[in-house]
C-alpha cells in the first residue's frame, strides 16, 4: 500500500521523488528512520488535501479580462470549487492552524510547494542542515493534529493504603 502512495507522490513530470519521500528515506544516527511513519503519513495527507483543494498557484497567464474587483473575483473562484475542494481547503486551514504560524510556513514550503531542504535554508537564512530538523518537528506536530494522542487517564485514587478510617471502628463500643 505504501508503494502505491509512494508512486503517487512521485513527480509525474520528471519522475523524481518529492522532498518528503527523500526525507522519509533518510536514516537516523541509530540506523532507524529519521522521519517516523506517522509524520510521513501526515505529510502525505496534507499534500493530498492541498492538491484536492486546488490551492496550487497558477503558473500560466490567464487571458481572461480582469474588469471586476479582486474581492468579487475571489468569491467567484470559491463559488466555482466543488464541495470536496472546499472541504479540503478547510482541512488544510485547520491543519496549518494547529501547528502554529512558525511551522505552518515550513510545512507549506516543504510538503505543498515541494521546496528542497537546501532551498528553504537559503531563503530563510538558516544554518546548514537545520531545515531537516525544522521539517521533522513540523511534520510531528502535524501528525499530532491528525492523530492526537489518547487523553491521559485522570487520577482516580488520591490516598495511599489505609488512608480511610474504618467506619466500623468508629462506632465500636469500647
Amino acid at each position: 500500500m505504501h508503494e502505491r502512495r509512494a508512486a503517487a507522490m512521485t513527480d509525474a513530470r520528471t519522475g523524481e521523488k518529492t522532498p518528503l519521500e527523500m526525507l522519509a528515506r533518510l536514516k537516523g544516527r541509530d540506523g532507524g528512520r529519521f522521519l517516523p511513519q506517522v509524520a510521513h503519513d501526515a505529510g502525505e495527507r496534507l499534500f493530498s488535501d492541498f492538491n484536492r483543494a486546488q490551492m496550487q498557484p497558477r503558473i500560466t497567464a490567464s487571458l481572461q479580462p480582469r474588469l471586476e474587483s479582486r474581492a468579487r473575483a475571489m468569491r467567484a473562484d470559491a463559488a466555482g470549487l466543488s464541495d470536496s475542494a472546499l472541504d479540503a481547503r478547510r482541512r488544510v486551514g485547520r491543519a496549518l492552524l494547529s501547528v502554529g504560524p512558525e511551522l505552518a510556513d515550513v510545512l507549506l514550503d516543504f510538503v505543498c510547494f515541494e521546496k528542497g531542504l537546501e532551498q528553504m535554508e537559503r531563503e530563510r537564512q538558516w544554518p546548514v542542515r537545520s531545515a531537516k530538523l525544522m521539517v521533522r518537528t513540523a511534520l510531528l506536530a502535524l501528525a499530532r493534529h491528525y492523530a492526537p494522542p489518547p487523553p491521559r487517564r485522570a487520577i482516580r485514587h488520591w490516598g495511599g493504603e489505609g488512608y480511610r478510617p474504618e467506619i466500623a471502628a468508629m462506632f465500636a463500643e469500647e
